[in-house]
């Protein structure tokens, strides 16, 4: 028997079902899937000691995500040396208590911080192959989305309180400082340039003198952000956003990055050029999902425990 464009039925039921297959591995197995990513970079002072930086991006946390929360609680047994929160942490308005539970364990340790527009806004659902296309197609978000215009407010007064409570460093658009025993870090971070809160021109000029090491912060990394920390002589940024290109090609790797940063950096450890230097850029893929996305394919959810070495 065959369906009205000559092609057979069970033909057709096959590719469904190995399409409706697909959507339960990638939801219901590999968006839980969770991973630490390693990473070293050889980016410090000459004789400085090693400094172990754990980054935590894009958690969308969700009520009900009890694995996500046990995972993230484990992570506090790494002892890193301090946390780089590259924001996103909200996919639903009532799950504050829960991503504060989660990330309990680790405000333990000394921080920073950055939002992205996720927590500062509620999710909507979008058509996922609408997505792709038009991102594919670059037909639109290359140098971030238009402003938001009614939206869901999301509760991320809760979430900065409790973090400045805990003593992480709030970096919005601003500069901050981390002294720990082995170092005295200085921190310049930007907010998300995914909707255009960035405000470089506030923070600009460059690594502190003053301070052992400065890292650069930002959540979404738009080429206009990491332009202007390379340029201004930054050797080491952190950034999220892109979820590793969320739905990916086997043996390919991602489609889109939901930005103008190109695909081959969608996730872990690259560089970047600009002004005549270059830095190391780290790419989160994060370890969570749109709450209507819920999945992720050939791209695990992950986290990362950088240890900065000092440069040969």
């Amino acid at each position: 028997m065959r369906a009205r464009y000559g092609i057979p039925l069970k033909v057709t039921a096959g590719v469904a079902a190995t399409a409706a297959a697909g959507v339960v591995y990638a939801a219901g197995f590999e968006a839980r899937s969770f991973r630490l990513r390693r990473v070293t970079v050889p980016v410090l002072p000459p004789g400085m000691a090693d400094l172990r930086v754990l980054q935590v991006s894009d958690i969308h946390m969700v009520c009900g995500q009890n694995k996500k929360r046990a995972w993230l609680q484990k992570l506090a047994g790494l002892r890193p040396d301090f946390v780089v929160n590259t924001g996103d942490n909200l996919s639903d308005t009532d799950a504050v208590p829960e991503l504060l539970d989660a990330l309990g364990p680790l405000m333990e340790f000394p921080g920073v911080y950055v939002f992205g527009s996720n927590d500062y806004y509620g999710p909507r659902f979008r058509n996922p192959g609408r997505y792709l296309l038009e991102k594919v197609q670059g037909r639109h978000g290359l140098n971030g989305n238009k402003p938001v215009v009614g939206a869901v407010h999301n509760p991320w007064e809760g979430i900065k309180d409790a973090f400045d409570a805990a003593g992480w460093v709030d970096l919005t658009n601003t500069r901050g400082r981390l002294k720990l025993p082995q170092a005295d870090l200085a921190f310049t971070g930007l907010d998300d340039p995914h909707i255009k809160r960035d405000r470089y021109e506030r923070v600009a000029g460059g690594p502190e003198a003053s301070a052992d090491f400065s890292l650069g912060i930002v959540h979404a990394p738009y080429l206009r952000a990491l332009d202007a920390f390379t340029a201004d002589g930054y050797e080491l940024l952190l950034a999220g956003h892109t979820h590793g290109g969320q739905l990916c090609v086997p043996f390919y790797g991602a489609l889109v990055t939901n930005c103008d940063l190109d695909t081959d950096r969608v996730k872990g450890l690259s560089t970047h050029t600009a002004g005549g230097h270059t830095s190391y850029l780290h790419v989160s893929a994060g370890c969570g999902a749109n709450r209507f996305t819920p999945v992720r394919f050939a791209c695990p959810p992950e986290a990362t425990l950088l240890t900065l070495t000092a440069r040969g």
